[in-house]
């Protein structure tokens, strides 16, 4: 299934070129093949290790000369794909790299829904630098609602807002939010606004996503990851919605240590401030079943798997069904 926004044109074909696309593809299909073996064991820094193994070695396959700018790991203490690791096969165009390996190593242990490896490109030097601050306010709303919220209004008027945009009641204006005691008021201002809540436990690059194309909620709020942020940014570029962040340091060290590089912390960090190139691209592969993907099957002689890649010059998504033969991945499927 492929979905094409804008049609392309050559004259916007600048590297990284076209044929990236589906090979980023191949490197989050292998992350979740490695990683979804252990959905369901109650054990996420051995899915996440087992994930970052195997992107790590088919990153080192494609056709790019990538430095990891956003790397997921040192805020959960977890596996990592560390910043300003290279990786590609160096012959490729220069570019910056986010990964997560597993978005979502909790659902993954204990085997709920909406676990996604996912892998982001973008010409070098276009990514975001948070500067260590791993946590940012986030509002994510599709392409109707984009020109018409502000992160800096309140909540009960951006829900109005988006309620307008969609020509729907705001009683059936749904809102994403991760399910964490810091929400508690937010999600009180949720529901006095007549809006209802969707709770995610985890993964909001999944939540941001499903908000940006309509896919069962209208909007996301509230605080999340800094590098899941910039990961959504890449995809929301390609489907036309819009993320709107604003860095929130977790204590006292990390805001002295965002300010002594110069981020101002009242500033809304739009769609292209968080990535500054429309060349740039997303994938992602489930772990785990979710709104967005199915997750990974295993059967006696195949291994199935769901992915999503987009590409924000073209404004093209395309949906991947692949089925891989066991035998094949021996070395990944080994528990």
């Amino acid at each position: 299934m492929e979905t094409t926004v804008n049609s392309e044109s050559p004259s916007n074909l600048t590297a990284p070129d076209r044929n990236l696309a589906l090979e980023l593809v191949r490197v989050t299909e292998a992350a979740a093949i490695a990683g979804g073996r252990w959905v369901g064991a109650g054990d996420k820094n051995r899915a996440d290790g087992a994930a970052v193994d195997a992107m790590r070695s088919f990153m080192d396959t494609v056709r790019m000369n990538g430095t990891v700018v956003i790397g997921e790991g040192e805020k959960d203490e977890a596996p990592m794909l560390f910043n300003g690791e290279k990786v590609g096969d160096g012959s490729g165009p220069d570019v910056d790299v986010a990964v997560d390996p597993i978005d979502g190593t909790r659902l993954t242990a204990m085997g709920y829904d909406n676990a996604l490896a996912v892998f982001a490109v973008a010409e070098r030097g276009s990514m975001y630098d948070p500067s260590a601050v791993f946590y940012m306010d986030k509002m994510v709303v599709g392409p109707e609602a984009a020109d018409f919220v502000d992160l800096r209004l309140p909540v009960k008027q951006n829900i109005n807002l988006v309620a307008k945009a969609l020509g729907k009641p705001v009683e059936q204006v749904t809102v994403c939010v991760l399910e964490r005691p810091r929400h508690e008021k937010l999600v009180e201002e949720i529901r006095a606004a007549g809006a209802r809540v969707k709770f995610i436990m985890d993964g909001d690059v999944a939540g941001a996503i499903a908000a940006a194309r309509g896919t069962g909620v209208d909007m996301l709020l509230g605080a999340g990851g800094t590098p899941e942020g910039i990961v959504a940014a890449c995809a929301i570029k390609a489907t036309g919605g819009m993320i709107q962040g604003r860095l929130a340091p977790k204590d006292d060290e990390e805001k002295q240590k965002a300010i002594d590089a110069g981020h101002d912390l009242e500033r809304v960090l739009t769609t292209d401030d968080l990535v500054t190139t429309d060349n740039c691209y997303f994938a992602a592969t489930g772990i785990t079943h979710g709104d967005l993907l199915r997750g990974v099957r295993y059967d006696k002689d195949y291994v199935h798997t769901h992915s999503i890649v987009m590409r924000a010059t073209s404004g093209t998504v395309r949906f991947v069904d692949a089925e891989h033969r066991v035998e094949k991945w021996d070395r990944w499927l080994k528990a």
